[in-house]
């Protein structure tokens, strides 16, 4: 937190020398250090989401992070209509092995997510916990262990309105704390 304080702090200074005339501090909006706490969900500046350069303030990225304590650090992942595609990164902070402690983030209809879990239990470690070629699954990342990261970018057209999407983690026994929602939003 000290080192995101510190960096919106040097953000504002130089926004401000930038200007011809300096801004005082009850001149700048409430809402802009709101914002921008909301967009910082780590004391790691690196993960922050940052903008696509297709589309003028749409974010269409994010990192989830996960653990050894079977958590990821947010339980909703937004996807704004104006991406086409959407990639999120997942970053594994703990330290046991993928045969102990794997992880992976899978993304799919509420409705296919007890069918896709089930089937990616008997797939194995090796399929990472994933029946191959299950046409129910939108996106999902590879088994990661402590340390590791990977990468998956969704393609947003099999996002639909009105539909109800999750993502998760089929590991086996994870499911039931590492499980939350994806919205599409405008």
């Amino acid at each position: 937190m000290k080192t995101y304080l510190a960096l919106l702090s040097a953000a504002v200074l130089s926004l401000s020398a930038c200007s011809q005339e300096s801004p005082a501090p009850s001149e700048q909006p409430a809402e802009t250090a709101v914002e921008a706490s909301a967009a910082v969900e780590t004391d790691d500046v690196s993960s922050a989401p940052t903008p696509s350069a297709d589309a003028q303030d749409v974010v269409c990225n994010m990192v989830v992070e996960s653990d050894d304590a079977m958590r990821f650090n947010t339980d909703e992942i937004n996807i704004s209509k104006a991406c086409q595609e959407y990639t999120i990164t997942l970053k594994h902070v703990g330290k046991i092995p993928k045969a102990a402690m794997g992880h992976n983030l899978v993304i799919a209809k509420t409705e296919d997510v007890d069918g896709i879990v089930k089937d990616g239990a008997a797939a194995q470690i090796d399929n990472g916990y994933l029946k191959v070629g299950d046409e129910r699954i939108i996106a999902a990342t590879e088994l990661i262990g402590g340390g590791e990261e990977t990468t998956v970018t969704v393609d947003t057209s099999k996002l639909a309105n009105g539909e109800k999407y999750e993502f998760f983690c089929s590991f086996p026994g994870h499911i039931g704390l590492m499980r939350g929602t994806v919205n599409l939003v405008d």
